[in-house]
């Protein structure tokens, strides 16, 4: 996120984004700076479930096939946001969705 926190900087976002930096609260536990990276996507505009297939995208290989479209999406949004390495058991909820991530072991 640290990296991507140069985008902010570019005037044309105005003075006011700088209120938000950083993104990640430094200091932080990994959920604390996931909640934080989450709140940033969701608050941008875009809507639960696509914050969170943005952080945690499923994973798809041969034995694991997706549909290209949603291959074209993950791919594409790579070039925004890296995969969250995270807690590997994660459960959201905003009022309208309630979702969660399963813990693989």
């Amino acid at each position: 996120m640290a990296a991507r926190e140069s985008l902010f900087t570019h005037p044309r976002f105005g003075a006011a984004l700088q209120d938000i930096l950083p993104v990640l609260e430094p200091g932080r536990s990994d959920s604390a700076s996931f909640d934080n990276a989450l709140e940033l996507l969701v608050m941008s505009g875009r809507s639960l479930p696509h914050a969170l297939m943005m952080l945690i995208p499923e994973s798809w290989n041969d034995k694991n096939p997706i549909s290209p479209e949603l291959k074209a999406f993950y791919e594409y949004h790579a070039c925004i946001m890296e995969p969250w390495d995270g807690p590997a058991s994660m459960v959201f909820c905003d009022g309208r969705y309630v979702t969660g991530t399963p813990a693989f072991t």
